[in-house]
């Protein structure tokens, strides 16, 4: 029997260790560089905005409740700096706002903040999309080593509908959740694609039938309207908005939709702006396997356990899994632990490296324990049942299972240890229901600032060009500062870009175009 589930429209929801060489923490001094030759030259003096008015403190506060233990502990942190504060709190949004379809439903927000933290100060709302939970973003900065950011100001995040502490969307068998997650690789016959797809239209009609009927609510042009129920909430004319990868587009859309309401804009390692679900994937691909490179350089100056060719190891090591051989861990289950490990904002660099190199010399050898560890929370954080309804919503040109199968081929060359599987789960979403892309501005006054990492190995970097081409199509003046290190998020790794990123909040002035941050 198919599941149904309808959910009370009342209240539904529906929900590093980096290694570059440098990445993480530098042992350097964080300094941004201009470049000689930065390429675009950005807006010009004279399309420069007059002064920026100052971000608003927000009149009403929610009802916040400490959790700073609670979140610590369910997301296996480290304590965090003396002082730190998390507090965690849930507003109420109309399933659309146009009313088409009545009724609410819950949003969590987590705030982030220090003892020091300035308290009548306009926060800065972080938002990571789909990427992986925007309060797990929060709470790994306020976490980590990267955490004087919120000595200045607190940050906010706002987890999109069904991830993170948003109200929970379950609307997929487990055993077809399991077989997506393993891209069908156990007990499933037929080519790897069209495995995929037929899975991916099982789990379409699963949590449509859930959904219904508000199952067409969740791209990124409602996650923009959520973000403006939080400046209702809070009373004020407009907010500071820190989109990163997937949130960029979310970033994107609240522009487009409420242009009056940016007080300041953010767009951290976007996602390519108006591109094709092959053109995403690719990139995701491509920031993955610069980010794993970084690692193995990382690997073999600390002579890890991986040995002198750490890729090669490894590379062995996804054949091994692709075979069965690593049974219960799949090919992509590997893959996943390794992209959501080299993403994830790590304190002691060369500790975090020996780690993985650990995890993944001991499943090597046999000792699939360790790997196994490493798994099941990396799937919680990047492929949750929210997930997926909101990755599919925003897609766009989901490629055939004969492309899928045709990119297949040519990425194991090209990217040869995430390529294969990159390119077969790109075909999970053919069957959901096509929407409309997701909104870019006709208009925007407010300077945007854009930062980019090296290697994002959930995003990628190929973003920037097509994010700054809108910009430039509707005259708003921008500037790009990249981070030439690797992890996801160069806002979440980098002292650097959130000195300019602090800079730019407070007086709303664009750091030179072209700027470098170090590794």
């Amino acid at each position: 029997m198919r599941r149904t589930g309808v959910l009370a429209v009342g209240w539904i929801a529906v929900a590093a260790v980096v290694a570059a060489c440098g990445a993480g923490p530098s042992i350097r001094p964080d300094v941004a560089v201009v470049r000689e030759n930065p390429g675009d030259p950005g807006p010009s003096e004279s399309e420069t905005p007059d002064a920026v008015p100052e971000l608003p403190a927000p009149a009403n506060e929610l009802a916040w409740r400490d959790c700073t233990a609670e979140t610590v502990a369910a997301l296996n942190l480290p304590a965090g700096p003396t002082g730190l504060v998390l507090e965690c709190a849930e507003i109420s949004a109309p399933i659309d706002v146009a009313g088409s379809v009545p009724g609410s439903f819950p949003l969590g927000v987590l705030r982030a903040r220090l003892e020091e933290t300035p308290q009548d100060i306009a926060p800065l709302v972080l938002t990571t999309g789909t990427d992986i939970p925007s309060s797990r973003a929060v709470a790994a900065l306020a976490t980590g080593p990267l955490s004087g950011l919120l000595a200045a100001r607190p940050v906010v995040a706002l987890d999109r509908r069904g991830i993170g502490s948003s109200q929970t969307i379950d609307c997929m068998f487990g055993a077809d959740r399991r077989a997506l997650a393993d891209l069908g690789q156990f007990g499933r016959t037929g080519e790897p694609a069209e495995r995929v797809a037929e899975l991916g239209r099982q789990v379409t009609i699963s949590c449509t039938d859930y959904l219904q009927p508000q199952e067409l609510m969740f791209g990124a042009r409602h996650a923009a309207d959520d973000l403006d129920q939080l400046r209702r909430a809070w009373d004020v004319d407009r907010l500071g908005v820190l989109g990163i990868g997937n949130g960029a587009t979310v970033a994107l859309a609240y522009a487009a939709q409420y242009p009056q309401s940016v007080g300041r804009l953010v767009l951290d390692s976007p996602a390519a702006a108006d591109a094709d679900a092959e053109l995403l994937a690719e990139a995701r691909v491509r920031g993955a396997e610069a980010a794993f490179d970084a690692f193995a350089r990382q690997c073999i100056a600390l002579d890890c356990s991986l040995g002198p060719d750490p890729r090669a190891a490894v590379e062995e090591l996804q054949g091994l899994a692709a075979s069965g051989s690593l049974a219960p861990v799949s090919s992509n289950a590997l893959l996943t632990a390794i992209s959501a490990f080299l993403g994830t904002p790590r304190g002691d660099l060369q500790a975090r490296i020996r780690e993985l190199s650990d995890v993944l010399a001991a499943a090597r050898d046999g000792d699939v324990m360790p790997l196994l560890e490493l798994v099941g929370p990396a799937e919680a954080m990047l492929a949750s049942d929210g997930q997926f309804v909101s990755r599919c919503s925003d897609g766009q040109r989901w490629p055939t299972t004969m492309r899928a199968a045709e990119l297949r081929e040519s990425w194991a060359t090209i990217y040869p240890l995430f390529g294969a599987d990159g390119a077969i789960a790109a075909s999970a979403c053919t069957a959901w229901p096509s929407m409309p892309a997701p909104p870019l501005p006709s208009e925007l006054r407010v300077p945007t600032l854009v930062t980019t990492a090296a290697a994002d190995p959930l995003v990628g970097n190929a973003g920037l060009e097509t994010v700054t081409g809108a910009l430039t199509a509707v005259a708003a003046p921008w500037a790009a500062v990249s981070w030439q290190g690797a992890g996801y998020s160069a806002a979440l790794h980098s002292t650097c870009i959130q000195a300019q990123i602090e800079a730019y909040l407070d007086g709303g002035e664009l750091p030179p175009n072209g700027s470098l941050c170090p590794a």
